[in-house]
Formats: C-alpha cells, sequence, structure tokens
C-alpha cells in the first residue's frame, strides 16, 4: 500500500538519520598538520532529556597553545600537564599545556535544553602526527536531583569506525602540511621577467648639428 511504503521509507531515514545528531561531532573534522585548527563541537541534545550543564573536552596528545573561545552565562577552566618533549613557540620553549576545557553553565537558566542546540569552540595548532586524532568529549546534565552524563570518549582499536561504538569520541583527520610554493625566479623564471633598458645611442641622430665639424 502507498501509505505503509511512504510510512516505511520515513521511518527508514528518520532511523539512519539519528547517529548523524546523536553524539558530539567535529563541524570540520579535517585539518593540515601544523595549521591553526578552530574546534568547533556540536551538541545536538542533552542526556536522557536533561539539560546539559557542563562540556569536558580533553585534548589528542600534540594539540599546543589550545584556547577555547568563552560563552555568555558559562565558566571556563582548563588543565595542563607537563610535555614529554617540549617545543619552540616563536621562540620560547613551551614545557606544560593546556590538555582539558571545560565549559560549565553558571546557573540553570544558562543550561542548553535538550530539545536545543549548541556549540563549544576552541582552537589551537595540530600539531599531530598524520592519522586519527580524538577529541574525546564528556557531557554532563543536571535538572534538580536529576543527573546525567554522556562520556563521548570511545575509539576504535583500529582504524576510523566507529559504528558499534555507544559513545564514540569526536574525530579529526589530520592530513599531510601542503609543500612550500616554489620561490619565484627558479629556474631562471625571475631573471627574465625583470625588463632591459634600451641601449644608450653615442651619437644624437636628432640634433641639427649631428654630424658637422666645427
Amino acid at each position: 500500500m502507498p501509505f505503509q511504503t511512504t510510512s516505511l521509507c520515513a521511518s527508514a531515514l528518520l532511523f539512519l538519520g539519528v547517529p548523524a545528531w546523536a553524539h558530539v561531532t567535529l563541524e570540520q573534522a579535517q585539518a593540515a598538520q601544523g595549521s591553526t585548527y578552530k574546534a568547533v563541537l556540536r551538541v545536538g541534545h542533552g542526556c536522557e532529556g536533561l539539560p546539559t550543564t557542563a562540556i569536558r573536552v580533553e585534548l589528542p596528545a600534540d594539540f599546543q597553545r589550545a584556547k577555547p573561545m568563552p560563552k555568555h552565562g558559562w565558566s571556563l577552566s582548563s588543565k595542563t600537564a607537563k610535555l614529554a618533549q617540549s617545543y619552540d613557540d616563536h621562540g620560547t620553549q613551551i614545557t606544560e599545556d593546556v590538555t582539558e576545557i571545560t565549559w560549565t553553565a553558571k546557573s540553570p537558566e544558562f543550561a542548553l535544553q535538550d530539545s536545543e542546540y549548541d556549540e563549544f569552540v576552541l582552537r589551537g595548532r595540530a600539531a599531530m602526527p598524520v592519522g586519527a586524532a580524538w577529541f574525546k568529549v564528556t557531557q554532563l546534565c543536571q535538572e534538580g536531583s536529576k543527573t546525567g552524563r554522556n562520556p563521548w570518549t570511545e575509539v576504535p582499536a583500529s582504524g576510523t569506525s566507529t559504528r558499534g561504538l555507544k559513545y564514540p569520541a569526536a574525530l579529526l583527520n589530520v592530513t599531510a602540511a601542503p609543500s612550500a610554493p616554489a620561490a619565484l625566479g627558479h629556474q631562471g623564471h625571475g631573471a627574465a621577467s625583470a625588463p632591459v633598458p634600451p641601449a644608450a645611442s653615442s651619437t644624437p641622430t636628432n640634433h641639427p648639428h649631428a654630424g658637422h665639424k666645427h
């Protein structure tokens, strides 16, 4: 029957669409190695109906100089840790770095309701190795005495497929840095672009007394 077929198709599409909105994801899931990356974490629901009151992000190893974007009505906190190997940042040796960032609603009125969508933003340098990097997000929820928690921290044993994971972490694919452009003038191109001035004439041919002896 047409009605039943239409209903079944709509139900199937709705079911297939759930995973895309069910977990915390990155708006841009790819970054070049060594580039400045803006991580926009998308939160589409609460914890089984409860509003979200905190988002805690564990950063991938080698994600450098992370800075969060403030949100109105939410407080910010971060954790730092000593690095196994320091790195240079504009002439300064960095020996410890941010490893975790947390946004917390200052009061229930600022909590992210289950029916609402919002984004939590941070930026830093994607110095991770080429391949998969995971942002592990813990979502905390509360309404009155009821509390909830979604630990979006699971990663696959191998590869990048999150199929079968109940609480997958947010995946960032780190690609190889683009090669530097060739320098101008390479292989003789620069020399050819320089204009050559005309040779000066030893005899002014247009002078009225040119060639006459005095």
